[in-house]
């Protein structure tokens, strides 16, 4: 598969370094954004073909972002996987009604994340 563009969303530096390694290694161009207006601002500067997104971040949320993402008309085909903390059956819920194509949550492991982004990308 080429090279797609990823855009990792996290206000923890650890997580977003530990996200753009794993994807890095698989080939994938990153790029990457700790916090909601940023992400937004990334996801029309670089048109990322999937959006790994955290659901708690500053100034938009997660959810916020996702929802903006979907309800564009040039940014509803991007992939969004919402990769958050929250484990609630009602978040996962929620998420997944703002638009996001995928709800995992954390820590999620390299091999993990090669399969979702693989599925994603296909």
């Amino acid at each position: 598969m080429p090279a797609k563009t990823i855009l990792c969303v996290d206000d923890s530096p650890t997580q977003l370094l530990a996200m753009t390694q794993a994807l890095v290694n698989l080939g994938h161009r990153v790029v990457t954004a700790g916090d909601g207006d940023e992400a937004l601002r990334q996801v029309a500067e670089s048109g990322p073909d999937l959006v790994l997104l955290d659901v708690v971040l500053p100034k938009k949320n997660g959810f916020q972002v996702c929802r903006q993402i979907k309800n564009a008309v040039g940014t509803r085909n991007i992939k969004v996987v919402l990769v958050t903390s929250k484990d609630q059956q009602s978040d996962r819920f929620w998420g997944l009604k703002q638009g996001a194509d995928d709800y995992v949550t954390k820590p999620v492991d390299p091999e993990t994340l090669a399969e979702l982004v693989a599925r994603q990308l296909e």
